[in-house]
């Protein structure tokens, strides 16, 4: 996507940023290491190093330093994909990682921290974030003024609208109202009330997290939300103690008194002193966001890292599901699809299950989809590349239907697509029933010197 000859190449982009606002502003404005080099072979070393670093994290090798060289790559990763880095998520997963990395213990193989036990304030900075997607994503749903929340519809077609639906979603959406309305009222519950035990006694903690964490287990199981529904699953698991683990059989730490050196004393208070910012940070952005205010100046300054963020997810349900399909032909009247590798397309095709991964490019179609070709230029700069038959952006579909020759013009149409009922599945073995919309851009053709020309807005 970022490539060198991706949709959006990280390394125009980064000279575009620091042209417009200077060296130094630029990189503050997009953090990430790509300044030094965005070239294919400089985008694949950092992220094979994210990989190896995240590999060392499972085996407990330095894990004060593997959890921040895999926050670095991440954040070096959303630093350059512009269009692409615009989801919750990539902020949840960054702060959690800030955080963690003043939770994980020092040394090389500290086993359970025994010796270095992590500070009340970071693992209450981890429970924060847990409590602050939650919450604040109940405010959002009352305070949008969205009416399908207010009555108690919301639930009724989610499972339909969602970027990339289950096959077992498609068999949630059959049951009757009543039960979706349940799912509303069950949300509302557990957004803005029961998150509230985190800050209660552990017999009220433990048996909330059994019951959020099947709230999670359910939204992972239809639909496929990336990796955003297993991060909150893991910072769950803080509800937890250690009579709790030792219960069940899991080995835990007894925490060893250590000589509190001048040196540790220095760095509890410089600890203390940052969680101290991102607290003051993370409550600027629940309540004025990044306003004027000289209040809000640390927020502005730190969004770039999206290290303290506001959240609320679903604050307005998606009325309808739309479908973006990019189509080449050789003649004008004859028009093949290049198929998707996960989207629905395919009527008869079951919808599967891909989280944690995250299809970007995908994804971000289904938000273009609502939108308009103007505010998302990407997806023209799409069709381009496949009029030229690029390989990197031809990888991201599940073939080329062209079988390397090259079309004579591309274009996008939009499609409205709706789950079958339980009839017609029986009948006709489809999950979806489809109907064009019309073009959603221009096409792209190319003239009699090869360049790309474009068709007329619709």
């Amino acid at each position: 996507m970022i490539g060198e000859r991706g949709v959006l190449p990280a390394e125009y982009y980064l000279h575009q940023v620091s042209s417009q606002l200077g060296q130094l502003e630029g990189v503050w404005f997009a953090p990430t290491l790509f300044w030094i080099n965005a070239s294919d072979f400089a985008l694949t070393l950092v992220v094979v190093a994210g990989l190896i670093a995240s590999i060392l994290l499972v085996f407990n090798f330095r894990p004060k330093w593997t959890i921040a060289l895999c926050t670095l790559v991440f954040l070096s990763c959303i630093g350059a994909l512009q269009d692409f880095s615009s989801y919750q998520s990539d902020g949840m997963l960054l702060e959690a990682g800030f955080l963690s990395w003043f939770f994980a213990p020092r040394g090389s193989r500290p086993g359970l921290g025994a010796t270095d036990p992590p500070s009340r304030f970071s693992l209450f900075m981890l429970r924060w974030e847990w409590f602050r997607i939650y919450f604040e994503s109940g405010l959002v749903k009352i305070l949008s003024g969205d009416p399908t929340w207010r009555n108690f519809t919301a639930m009724d077609n989610y499972y339909q609208n969602g970027p990339l639906p289950s096959w077992l979603g498609w068999y949630v959406e059959q049951l009757p109202h009543w039960f979706h309305a349940g799912a509303v009222v069950f949300t509302f519950l557990a957004e803005l009330a029961l998150v509230w035990a985190v800050f209660l006694p552990r017999r009220v903690r433990i048996p909330v997290f059994f019951v959020l964490t099947a709230l999670q287990v359910s939204i992972i199981s239809t639909a496929n939300y990336a990796f955003l529904n297993y991060l909150v699953l893991v910072l769950g698991i803080l509800l937890l103690d250690d009579r709790f683990f030792a219960r069940v059989g899991f080995p835990v730490a007894q925490s060893i008194p250590r000589e509190l050196t001048p040196r540790f004393r220095i760095y509890r208070r410089v600890e203390s002193a940052i969680l101290g910012v991102a607290l003051y940070t993370t409550v600027v952005a629940f309540f004025i966001g990044g306003s004027g205010s000289v209040l809000a100046l640390p927020y502005r300054l730190l969004s770039p890292f999206r290290i303290a963020n506001a959240y609320g997810l679903f604050a307005v349900m998606t009325p309808a599901r739309y479908e973006i399909e990019f189509q080449g032909s050789n003649d004008g009247a004859s028009w093949i699809a290049y198929p998707f590798r996960y989207k629905p397309q395919d009527p008869n095709e079951r919808p599967g299950f891909y989280a944690p991964y995250q299809p970007r490019f995908e994804w971000n179609l289904w938000f273009a989809s609502l939108n308009s070709w103007q505010a998302n230029p990407w997806v023209v700069l799409t069709q381009e590349r496949l009029l030229e038959g690029n390989p990197d952006v031809l990888g991201l579909f599940r073939r080329d239907p062209f079988n390397g020759r090259l079309p004579e013009m591309v274009r996008t149409m939009l499609w409205q697509y709706w789950f079958t009922d339980l009839a017609t599945k029986r009948e006709t073995g489809a999950w979806w029933r489809r109907q064009e919309l019309g073009p959603f851009s221009p096409a792209v053709s190319r003239d009699k010197a090869g360049s790309p020309v474009f068709g007329v807005a619709p």
